[in-house]
Formats: structure tokens, C-alpha cells, sequence
């Protein structure tokens, strides 16, 4: 089990966890979501031992992870970035993770580079971006991790890719109960693979659900009235709706037709309804997609202001990714590397060359940026809308 408790994380003045609890169960398939800049990535680095944090604990099964061995030996990072791995072969790749992770299976990397029919021989350098991620995630499974942590483990691969790499984890989870936690900008694949999610929002942990019960708490409601009384032109309020006891997030209309997503249990807000007389009281299933988008709404999260931009850019607007205009965390009086500018690793087995930080004599300390992985996401909505 994963342990965050009364967790704090800053870089400089600026706080990017701010006294977050958060426990991952062991088994689990666990989803971090929220916006660029909320600290999903932080979490996944403080975890694997890559942050120490300025105050409170994260723990793996029980034990402190900065500075533990034994404990990171559990944990196996992939950030959003594969360029740490292209002066590798996969073999050589293969071959330094062994040092490491003692519990490492050759038969079982084997048997997934087979599967994929990935040369073992020739410089990742000349892989493309999914063979690279493929590269990585058998010889992360092949080092029998009991956690496994991936930060935009399907961005930019093609659908082929992304089959292939969620089969790959999916069979590693059925047959070794895998912990997997996944943070990404892509819903699909969060809903696909993950059972439990938690919400970020500017450093607090808004809520960490199992991912049923986030879908059945919010529900989209479509509601239909007679035509407009020439008496009553204004038709209800989302604050008529509200008084009934209604928790709305979102309120829409369109002639007598009004489209409310609530949160609650879906009858009693059937119900509460029923007091105006509507015609007709119609549910509609919400998507992850679609229930993210209206608690960040809630939040106070403008998506018409980013609708044609990426989902969470905004970077000029945000003080955390605007780091990553230096080339990462790089380059800031940052004491965690210079972002992607890695040094050519050379031998595997003479790995500490350049900053230690980044990946220098030991795996269990990648650190490479990735704060700005977007997702474009277009939130249009028909006739009048508030909040």
C-alpha cells in the first residue's frame, strides 16, 4: 500500500502538494487527474523517491521511500519522456535494470519482447516513440516491481500502440496483482484500465473514489417542460432548481428543454423535479470525460477560455508549468536536473556520468519534466449556461 499523509511538496515559494492525504491500495489500478500544474507528476516522483517531501510521509508497504533501497526497489518509474533510454540497446537497457531490481525475470522479458517482436540489439535511438514505450514498460514488468508508476504512459502512441501497451499492463495485473497508478490527460484510458481515481485541484486532493461510485454520484438529467408561458418568458433558474435541493454543477437551456448535471442519487433528484411539472425527466450515463469536466468546472476551471487551446495548458497563466519555459525544472535554482537535457549515458555499466539526479548510478532516480502533457478537448454546450 501507498501512503500519502499530511504531504507537503514546494519548489522555491512556490507549493505544489499542500497537505495531502492520499492511500493507493495494494492491487489497485489507481488514476491521478487534474489539471496541468495540480501535481499529479510530483506524486508519482515523491513515491518512486525521486522528491523528498518538505513535510509529512509518503511510505511504500510501511516504509519511508527517499533514501530506501530496499523500498524503491518495490517502486518502478516511467516518466512522460523516453529520451534517458536511446544510448541503450534494449539488451543493455535490459541488463543495467538487472543491477537493480534483483527479482528481475529474463523469461518473462522474453517472452513480452517476443510477443512485440522488439530487436534486442539496435540503439533505442532508432526505435519509434511506441517501440520506445514498449521498450520500457516489458522491462519495467520484467523487473517485478510491486508498484508501477506511469506518467502519460499512452501519450503520442497510435492506436495500435496503445492496445498493445494496455494488454501488456492488463495481463501484468492479472497475473502478478500489479499495482499500476497511471497518471494522464487521456479519460479513455483512464476509465479502461483503472478502477479508482483521485481528483487534484491546485495542490489539495478534491476526492479519491472508487471510479463507480465517481460515475454513479454525478448524472446528467434532461428535462422537458411545456412551451414557454408568454406570462413566465424567463422559464426556471438553476437557482429555482437549487432550491428544491438540488446540488447542480452545470445548468443549461434551450427553449423548455434543460439539460442539469447533479450530483446525489439520481432518484431523489428525479423526484425533487417532479415539483414542476415537467413532461418529461430523462437520465443520460456520463462519461469520466464528462464528469471531470464539470467538477473542474465547479472548481472554478474555465474551459471555454482553453477550448482551442489543450485541455490544461495555459502554462503562461499557471506559476508551476511555467517552469517548464526554462526547458523544465532545469535551469530555476532547481536541485533536480535540467530538465530534458540529458547526457549521452554511454555504457550502462558506468552510469554516473552527468547529473546524479537525473539518472546517474542509479534507475531508481529518473527525473526528466513532463508537466505540460495536454489533451485537446473542445466543451461546447447549446443555449444559455451558468453555474
Amino acid at each position: 500500500m501507498i501512503e500519502l499523509k499530511t504531504l507537503t511538496k514546494k519548489f522555491d515559494a512556490f507549493t505544489v502538494l499542500d497537505g495531502i492525504d492520499l492511500t493507493i491500495p495494494k492491487g489497485s489500478a489507481f488514476g491521478l487527474l487534474g489539471s496541468n500544474g495540480a501535481g499529479k507528476s510530483t506524486i508519482l516522483r515523491l513515491v518512486s523517491g525521486v522528491y523528498s517531501p518538505e513535510s509529512g510521509n509518503v511510505t511504500v508497504d510501511g516504509e519511508d521511500v527517499y533514501n530506501n533501497v530496499a523500498a524503491k526497489r518495490k517502486v518502478f518509474f516511467i516518466n512522460d519522456e523516453t529520451v534517458q533510454f536511446t544510448g541503450f540497446t534494449l539488451s543493455e537497457l535490459k541488463n543495467y535494470y538487472k543491477n537493480y531490481y534483483p527479482n528481475f525475470s529474463e523469461e518473462l522479458f522474453q517472452s513480452m519482447r517476443a510477443r512485440i517482436n522488439l530487436p534486442e540489439n539496435k540503439k533505442i535511438s532508432t526505435f519509434s516513440k511506441g517501440m520506445k514505450r514498449q521498450a520500457i514498460v516489458i522491462t519495467a514488468i520484467a523487473c517485478c516491481p510491486d508498484y508501477l508508476l506511469l506518467d502519460e504512459a499512452f501519450d503520442g502512441l497510435d492506436p495500435t500502440m496503445r492496445i498493445i501497451v494496455k494488454r501488456i499492463l492488463v495481463d501484468a495485473m492479472v497475473d502478478r496483482q500489479l499495482t499500476v497508478v497511471i497518471s494522464s490527460h487521456n479519460l479513455k484510458e483512464m476509465n479502461e484500465l483503472c478502477d479508482t481515481v483521485a481528483l487534484l485541484h491546485k495542490g489539495k486532493i478534491v476526492f479519491s473514489k472508487d471510479l463507480s461510485s465517481v460515475k454513479g454520484s454525478v448524472h446528467k438529467i434532461q428535462v422537458a417542460f411545456e412551451p414557454v408561458n408568454p406570462s413566465q418568458p424567463q422559464g426556471y433558474t438553476a437557482e429555482e432548481f437549487r432550491a428544491l435541493g438540488i446540488d447542480i454543477l452545470h445548468f443549461s437551456r434551450a427553449q423548455s428543454v434543460y439539460h442539469i448535471i447533479a450530483r446525489g442519487d439520481i432518484e431523489d433528484i428525479k423526484h425533487r423535479i417532479q415539483v414542476k411539472n415537467p413532461v418529461l425527466t430523462d437520465s443520460i450515463p456520463l462519461t469520466l470525460e464528462e464528469v471531470f469536466i464539470y467538477e473542474m468546472e465547479v472548481l472554478g476551471y474555465d474551459f471555454a477560455g482553453t477550448q482551442n487551446n489543450s485541455y490544461f495548458a495555459g502554462a503562461q497563466n499557471n506559476s508551476y508549468t511555467a517552469y517548464n519555459n526554462t526547458g523544465g525544472f532545469g535551469g530555476m535554482n532547481n536541485p533536480y536536473g535540467q530538465g530534458q537535457n540529458m547526457p549521452n549515458m554511454g555504457n550502462p555499466y558506468n552510469p554516473g556520468m552527468g547529473n546524479p539526479n537525473n539518472f546517474g548510478g542509479s534507475p531508481y532516480n529518473q527525473d526528466l519534466t513532463g508537466f505540460n502533457q495536454d489533451m485537446n478537448m473542445n466543451n461546447s454546450g447549446n443555449g444559455n449556461s451558468e453555474q
